[in-house]
């Protein structure tokens, strides 16, 4: 039997919904515990393009700005022809539009104390712990499904300036397609995607196959985006089947019950191209951090109430969290 400690709230996953959404209340003044399984940072992926609401979310968390300094501006997207290397379409980024956020980088600047699994009595239960949450599984959810799509996501990262334009360049050809992206001057976020009905198991546990399967795809690409493959450390490369929860499961689903609710990979996985698993996560964290906060400002400012009635405040600011994230999630995700 663990140690008994008491805690408001308790957030299980160090992820970036969970990191975030800790953050989130300690801007507004409250204190979380989040508790993570993993005794090391764990990095899925590689980097995650941050649109407008991501950088809106990011700079309700006061870390947008320092996040800004370390990712240029995209200037626009080149469409190329896989098969043959030619150029088939370019536009311009009319707005501002920032590369993608690696990964890492983004995760230490997130980064609290984090406990391991003890035995606690809490207030509010956040389950932030990924596509096999089960705090999902509690609330009622069902398994995200597989997508019959794999995809190969790798970080390279030059010693020197990579001297690449900073556009996104993407690759299309007969059943896959797939994309580079600086994320700054040294470093470059990379991915494929393809049709596959059956599941990859020997692609998935071999490097070394995950870069002979990309480069042969890519064999008719100029050399130089080639070269940003060929040195991709093995260890920076990760293959998957792509999984996700379709929208309508979203609007049907409990997002929260009693003092126990869900966010990020939890509540909403999403394949990645829509761009915005990461996104709607951050943006999860400020909307849950500002419902939460809004109800034990109440139990702080008036007078002693019981527990009853801190209860039902609580699941009162829960449901409308799940109100406020079911409908902008189910837009997101279709």
């Amino acid at each position: 039997m663990g140690m008994e400690m008491n805690e408001q709230i308790v957030i299980v996953g160090a992820g970036i919904a969970g990191l975030a959404t800790a953050l989130a209340l300690h801007r507004l003044g409250l204190r979380s515990l989040v508790l993570e399984s993993s005794s090391y940072l764990r990095v899925t992926g590689a980097a995650f393009t941050t649109w407008t609401n991501a950088w809106k979310a990011l700079d309700a968390l006061g870390i947008g700005d320092s996040l800004r300094a370390l990712h240029p501006q995209i200037h626009g997207v080149v469409a190329m022809d896989a098969e043959t290397g030619a150029t088939t379409a370019e536009v311009p980024y009319m707005g501002k539009t920032t590369g993608p956020l690696s990964h890492y980088k983004t995760m230490e600047d997130l980064s609290l104390m984090t406990h391991k699994f003890a035995d606690f009595i809490i207030k509010v239960l956040i389950g932030a712990d990924g596509v096999n949450s089960e705090v999902a599984k509690w609330l009622g959810f069902k398994k995200p499904s597989f997508a019959p799509r794999y995809a190969i996501r790798g970080y390279t990262d030059y010693k020197e300036s990579h001297r690449f334009e900073h556009k996104f360049l993407q690759f299309f050809g007969k059943g896959f397609r797939g994309g580079v992206v600086p994320c700054n001057d040294t470093s470059f976020y990379w991915f494929i995607c393809w049709h596959c009905p059956t599941r990859e198991k020997e692609m998935e546990d071999n490097p070394e196959k995950m870069k002979e399967f990309v480069l042969d795809k890519f064999d008719k690409v100029p050399d130089k985006v080639k070269d940003v493959f060929k040195i991709t450390n093995q260890d920076d490369l990760v293959c998957s089947q792509l999984r996700y929860r379709a929208p309508w499961e979203i609007l049907q689903a409990d997002i929260s019950r009693d003092n126990v609710c869900v966010a990020g990979d939890a509540l909403h996985p999403m394949t990645p191209d829509l761009g915005q698993g990461a996104c709607s996560a951050l943006e999860d964290s400020v909307i849950l951090a500002r419902c939460l906060a809004e109800a034990f400002a109440k139990n702080s400012t008036e007078e002693k109430c019981s527990e009853e009635e801190e209860h039902e405040r609580i699941e009162m600011s829960l449901k409308k969290y799940a109100k406020e994230r079911r409908w902008r999630v189910f837009d997101l995700a279709s």
